[in-house]
């Protein structure tokens, strides 16, 4: 992978996260995990370059992301659904070899967790992290449709730090 300036991204985000998804993966010690997420954002906050992606509390993925500064957002141009769907259903804390048995191979870049078979990947570092709240919704209809459980997503809004593309 090259190293590229983010702002010469030319792929519409909407797809990218919406459409195509993308994972969020995270090191905490020696272990790495990932998740899918098709909700997220890209935008400038801060004077920074600014990805923003939500997880819901119990995802095994977010002790991760709490644990360290960085993460990656992986994207892959369509390819790779089915493993991302995959890694999606199934939870790293039951299942500690998911990434393998999707098929996916991890790798580094700027010393992060990311997957060969990426083809943009975005190094975060963690800027503000939020817990989403029934109070702060301004009608129900979310809530009703999104949140039956009450499983209100946490937002992370994080600097790109670095972008990479094939």
């Amino acid at each position: 992978m090259k190293e590229i300036n983010v702002k010469d991204l030319t792929k519409n985000p909407f797809s990218m996260i919406g459409d195509e998804w993308m994972l969020i993966t995270a090191r905490k010690g020696d272990q790495v995990n990932t998740m899918t997420a098709s909700w997220g954002g890209v935008g400038i906050m801060w004077g920074k370059n600014i990805a923003t992606c939500y997880i819901r509390p119990q995802r095994y993925t977010r002790e991760f992301v709490d644990a360290g500064d960085t993460f990656t957002l992986s994207f892959f141009d369509g390819e790779q659904k089915k493993a991302m769907g995959y890694v999606g259903r199934v939870s790293g804390r039951d299942e500690p070899d998911k990434i393998e048995k999707a098929g996916l191979h991890l790798t580094e870049v700027d010393g992060q967790p990311t997957f060969e078979e990426a083809s943009l990947v975005l190094v975060c570092k963690k800027l503000y992290v939020q817990e989403m709240k029934e109070a702060c919704f301004l009608g129900t209809e979310e809530i009703e449709k999104w949140y039956p459980q009450k499983d209100y997503h946490f937002m992370y809004m994080s600097e790109i730090v670095k972008a990479y593309e094939k």
